[in-house]
């Protein structure tokens, strides 16, 4: 069985947060004001490494700088948690509602190169999706707590298109999860339907405390397109991104 909870009218949101940014900013009220459980604090780079959870470098290249630095300087996350998704690298990458990094890793991705979810993708059975159509889509998505068929916690990255960030499940030995995720290259970390596969003990020290609790802000960022087209920067050239960079704190 594949891992992502695809072509389900069983697919949950746990608890049925409001998709929209606007509600998502109002939970996140409700939930400071109520005294309901934060995202972990406890999440930290020690903490992580005590778990023997590899730290990563924010990127090999210039997109996660780029981004994070947009993102901070216009406020973009509204005082969210966020996460970058590094598609041509493989790597997720977890920063707090300051904008600061608490851990990178590299993470399973769609297998087919592209920045778009198929139509209807979300409602159609595992056996009717073509390898061409098994992307992880490019954008900015207001996340939310949910469950897959099998009860466990997942985090909803777009829930119509079905796609989520999961724990990375080794049942099928022929998909060698474990070992792409242990290359030291990306080339190999494309075998989803296109959810997002994390390993487990980074998910449980990380994703989870941050990420299943409240709405957050998760971008994923293009790999057909230039990264500046994410937020309608202009064409998506250095110099839309520039100066929104050299003025960020």
């Amino acid at each position: 069985m594949n891992a992502c909870p695809l072509a389900s009218p069983l697919k949950t949101r746990f608890p049925p947060w409001p998709r929209t940014l606007a509600g998502a900013l109002l939970v996140g009220g409700l939930v400071a004001l109520l005294g309901l459980p934060q995202p972990s604090r406890a999440a930290t780079p020690a903490v992580l490494a005590a778990e023997n959870i590899r730290l990563q470098p924010l990127s090999v290249g210039q997109d996660v700088p780029r981004m994070t630095a947009w993102i901070r300087a216009t406020r973009n996350h509204q005082g969210l948690p966020f996460a970058v998704i590094d598609k041509k690298a493989a790597m997720l990458h977890v920063f707090d509602a300051a904008g600061s990094p608490l851990g990178s890793s590299p993470v399973l991705l769609g297998l087919a190169v592209g920045d778009d979810s198929a139509p209807g993708i979300g409602t159609r059975k595992l056996a009717d999706i073509r390898p061409d159509e098994r992307t992880t889509p490019a954008g900015r998505f207001v996340s939310e707590p949910g469950r897959n068929l099998q009860g466990e916690d997942i985090v909803w990255i777009d829930y119509d298109a079905a796609v989520s960030m999961h724990r990375v499940r080794a049942s099928n030995k022929a998909d060698r999860r474990l070992e792409r995720l242990a290359t030291p290259t990306a080339a190999d970390n494309r075998i989803s339907y296109g959810c997002v596969n994390v390993p487990a003990a980074f998910y449980d020290a990380l994703v989870k405390p941050v990420f299943g609790a409240r709405p957050a802000v998760i971008y994923v960022l293009p790999e057909t397109r230039p990264v500046g087209t994410l937020l309608g920067l202009g064409d998506g050239s250095a110099r839309d991104v520039a100066p929104l960079v050299a003025a960020a704190p």
